[in-house]
Order: structure tokens, then C-alpha cells, then sequence
């Protein structure tokens, strides 16, 4: 399936966001190299990957210094067994939340993002247009805008 994968990270200047390839990543641990990579580039935390496959299913991960990675899937079901859904709920194992999503709907009410709010986007939205309202809500939607072309 075709997916979109972004990671932004908070330079001087604002949010930075680079398109990446999780086609080689093994694990969750794969990834979050991935996400620090771009973050050492950058003045600091939080890095974010947004994630949408084939507009089925999108995911937030977010890292912040050496933490463990904290991981939002608008869709529990997606991905239990294999692909790219499962190794992103590697944090999260089989806990699902309200509805189908599963993982921390929390993790970016610090940047306005209320956790009732993405608890919503994941039930209503299209995968696509719900990481579009979660980039405009924390600051960073010229720069999701300018890589989903």
C-alpha cells in the first residue's frame, strides 16, 4: 500500500519537515533513529512523524530527547499482525482506547492538540485531511502542505 510519512522537528526558524521512507525499518526502533536523525539536525524537541497509508489509517510518533517514543494510531485494527500500522503500535502493544484508535491521544496537547480532539479527527476525518487539522493545530501546515504535494 501506498503511504505518506513525514517527521518535523521545531528549528529557530520555525518547523522543519522532511518526507521519509520506512521501508527498511525492522522496528520501532529503526524509526525513532530516523526521527533523531532529523532532530539533531534541528534546535531540538519534540521531532513528530505523521504517517498516513492509503488514506485506511494515519499515526502520530513522537519523540522527545532520549524518551521512549509516544505513539497515536487512528486505527487499532490496522496492521495487528504485519506491516507498517503494526511496527508503528510496537509501543503501544494490544491497548486500544475509545473507538478503534489506539496509543496516547495526548501527546500533543502541549503543542494545542487536545486529546479529545484527535480521539474526533481519528472517528471522522479522512486520514489525510485529519493529519492536515493536526499540522494547522500545531503549527507546522506550510510545511505538511509544502511535502504532500
Amino acid at each position: 500500500m501506498p503511504y505518506f510519512a513525514a517527521v518535523f522537528a521545531q528549528t529557530d526558524q520555525g518547523w522543519l519537515g522532511t518526507e521519509t521512507e520506512l521501508d527498511e525499518a525492522e522496528g520501532i526502533d529503526d524509526v525513532t533513529d530516523l526521527m533523531r536523525e532529523v532532530g539533531l539536525e534541528t534546535s531540538g524537541d519534540p521531532v513528530l512523524l505523521l504517517v498516513e497509508e492509503d488514506d485506511h489509517w494515519f499515526a502520530i510518533v513522537r519523540l522527545d530527547g532520549e524518551d521512549e517514543p509516544r505513539v497515536f494510531v487512528s486505527d487499532a485494527h490496522a496492521g495487528t499482525t504485519d506491516g507498517l500500522a503494526a511496527l508503528l503500535r510496537q509501543p503501544v502493544g494490544e491497548a486500544a482506547l475509545e473507538g478503534d484508535a489506539a496509543g496516547d491521544p495526548a501527546l500533543l496537547e502541549d503543542l494545542g492538540l487536545e486529546a479529545k480532539q484527535l480521539l474526533e479527527l481519528s472517528e471522522r476525518a479522512m486520514p489525510g485531511d485529519a493529519l492536515l487539522a493536526v499540522a494547522e493545530q500545531t503549527g507546522f501546515a506550510e510545511e505538511f502542505d509544502r511535502l504532500r504535494v
